[in-house]
């Protein structure tokens, strides 16, 4: 029998306001974004683990307020003024802990978005004063910006994170699978979008349908410890 062809499309993620799951765990960093209230110091620092909505939420804030969204590798001194024209989002900035230009470009980023009145906002999955910046007087300036901490998910939450990386693939689980996944999964936004993926991956090359069958399947093949006991306790 022939081998069923599978194509391995990219997965498009809906960034709306409306795609955002309100939870326990990240409610207060959604009301720090509501347009009608002001960050104190005009910034604010947003952090979570991989995949809990960091870059969802600043899609979200960019769409309200105008602003740019830049990573921090890209930072260039030669587009400060531009840049510096508007609000503006700066993700993954711990990456640049090591990069002593790109600091000094964030730093003059930072001193003149604020000097113009806009607003600042800037991403990392540690919290700020974990970030390591060697360019003391841009970590001093991160650590007194207004902090929101997005939080592991619980289960409402995981099942609507499954449900729209799932939707995001333009595929539909059975409706059996996702409370199975949250029962027996790793309790985390990361191991929420590498199952979804190799589940997508495994139903494409085998030609079925996303069932609990083969959601177990692939469950008993994660390496011990991977899967999450459903009487376990979260941390």
């Amino acid at each position: 029998m022939a081998k069923q062809l599978s194509f391995d499309l990219p997965a498009k993620p809906a960034l709306g306001r409306d795609d955002f799951f309100v939870a326990p765990s990240n409610a207060m960093a959604v009301a720090l974004l509501d347009p009608s209230f002001a960050w104190p110091s005009g910034k604010l620092v947003l952090t979570g683990p991989a995949g809990s909505g960091k870059s969802h939420l600043a899609h979200v804030w960019a769409s309200q307020s105008g602003a740019n969204i830049l990573q921090a590798a890209d930072i260039h001194e030669e587009l400060v003024p531009d840049f510096a024209q508007g609000s503006v989002v700066i993700e993954d900035v711990p990456r640049i802990a090591g990069d002593q230009v790109a600091q000094n470009a964030l730093f003059h980023l930072h001193n003149l978005v604020l000097a113009n009145g806009h607003a600042l906002m800037l991403t990392g999955r540690a919290a700020p004063n974990l970030w390591q910046l060697t360019l003391p007087d841009l970590q001093s300036r991160v650590q007194a910006a207004t902090h929101a901490e997005l939080q592991p998910p619980d289960d409402a939450l995981l099942s609507v994170v499954l449900a729209k990386l799932f939707n995001d693939r333009q595929v539909t689980p059975k409706p059996d699978v996702i409370p199975y996944l949250v029962a027996h999964m790793d309790r985390s936004f990361a191991a929420a979008a590498d199952i979804v993926d190799q589940l997508d991956r495994l139903a494409l090359s085998e030609g079925r349908t996303l069932s609990r069958p083969l959601a177990i399947r692939l469950m008993s093949a994660e390496a011990p410890g991977q899967a999450k006991n459903s009487d376990q306790t979260d941390c």
